[in-house]
């Protein structure tokens, strides 16, 4: 029989701690390493450059689609299994992409290998139910941190592995790292039960989608860290226009570069973790808005300035990290036994937000260049504002009609 551990018994060890986030850097990096390879995989299989930019396409669908389906998951059965097998899952399909002989075999493998990267989406809510309550915000921070590098730090280790040996060895290297990885999480993670109701599979994704309709908090915070990833997307997705063009002038490898500066964003989501610990996740989620819509001031003076743009970029990702961090906090607190079916809503319209801005974001750059771009940014991180003080408001008159049992309307 699987024993749930207690977490208030036992905590998380800082050991496991650590190989938890970097399983989640590892797992998430394998979608991002094609971006910067698409050129030489075009010419090496052969196919026209379009079809290549597919690649890209399928990483975004197969996560869309692992995180509705097998996110889930973990409500209803062991917890370590699945996030073993998920990784083990995703090393054969690297294994796939790395031998693929045609552009139809990498799409299939990279579809496959972004479905099972969701093992992501799973370790962080088993790490949230290991750590104890007043712990639990810094153990969310540090293993996002890690989640966060491995998705900034993806390109880089794939332009600097493709230089020593092909864009293959990039997908080689990572099979063999995801491998390893499901030994260690195998032998360290401890069992982890599922939800002792045992779910169908169909219940459990109703089960999934009835989660905004029954939590209220859900609904508020999925709205607000799905626009500052919106916001967040616009930033990063336009920012290559406007380096590669005038005033800079820049090159790929000088813009590669400035994707470093989203380090100091990532390592900020274990401050903001040890801030909601101590009570103070309102606080973390007003600022960390009031942050992302000033940012974008700083960014529209960076067509002229890089001083301006490189502040604005910083102050974005700090925030942006505040949100969503504290909006993890308070979301993973709503009902233990359901953590994983939250995190599957939460995530599904976290990603939903970001594929919104970096489409809108094309299309705000044709209109009207990077005046356009930094107006539409402003506005999404201008509606986390919104969301974040209606969701106050909405929560001090429930808890004043709730004191106030008697009281007429």
């Amino acid at each position: 029989m699987t024993v749930l551990r207690t977490p208030a018994e036992s905590g998380l060890p800082r050991g496991l701690l650590l190989l938890m986030s970097v399983a989640t850097g590892l797992a998430v990096s394998g979608n991002y390493f094609a971006q910067p390879l698409l050129d030489l995989i075009a010419r090496e299989l052969a196919i026209e450059p379009p079809l290549a930019a597919l690649v890209v396409t399928a990483a975004q669908g197969g996560y869309a689609l692992g995180l509705i389906l097998l996110v889930p998951l973990g409500d209803l059965i062991e917890r370590r299994r699945l996030a073993v097998a998920l990784y083990a899952a995703t090393a054969l399909f690297l294994l796939v992409s790395a031998a693929a002989p045609n552009g139809a075999v990498l799409l299939a493998g990279t579809t496959l290998t972004a479905l099972t990267s969701v093992a992501a989406q799973v370790v962080v809510p088993f790490a949230a139910t290991l750590a104890r309550p007043e712990e639990r915000g810094r153990v969310v921070g540090t293993v996002m941190t890690g989640l966060m590098l491995g998705l900034l730090l993806a390109r880089t280790a794939s332009g600097a592995l493709s230089e020593l040996g092909g864009w293959r060895t990039v997908y080689w290297v990572s099979a063999i790292l995801m491998a390893l990885m499901a030994v260690l999480l195998r032998i360290f993670l401890p069992r982890l039960g599922g939800d002792g109701r045992r779910l169908s599979y169909p219940a459990l994704l109703r089960s999934t989608a009835g989660m905004f309709r029954h939590e209220p908090l859900l609904r508020w915070r999925a709205g607000i860290a799905a626009l500052s990833l919106a916001s967040f997307s616009v930033l990063w997705t336009a920012l290559t226009f406007l380096l590669s063009g005038a005033p800079y002038h820049w090159g790929e490898p000088a813009i590669g570069l400035v994707g470093l500066l989203g380090v100091a964003g990532a390592l900020t989501a274990t401050v903001a973790g040890r801030l909601a610990d101590r009570g103070h996740v309102q606080l973390v989620t007003g600022a960390g808005t009031a942050l992302l819509a000033l940012s974008w001031a700083a960014s529209a003076a960076g067509a002229g300035s890089l001083a301006w743009l490189l502040i604005g970029v910083v102050v974005l990702d700090l925030a942006h990290q505040a949100v969503l961090n504290s909006s993890q906090n308070v979301v993973y607190a709503l009902r233990p036994e359901a953590r994983n079916r939250i995190n599957s809503a939460f995530s599904t319209a976290l990603f939903l937000g970001g594929a919104a801005g970096s489409a809108l974001t094309s299309a705000a750059w044709a209109v009207g260049g990077w005046t356009a771009v930094c107006l539409l940014g402003a506005a999404l991180a201008a509606g986390t504002v919104v969301l974040w003080v209606l969701e106050r408001v909405t929560v001090n008159r429930a808890a004043g009609r709730a004191r106030r049992p008697y009281a007429t309307t």
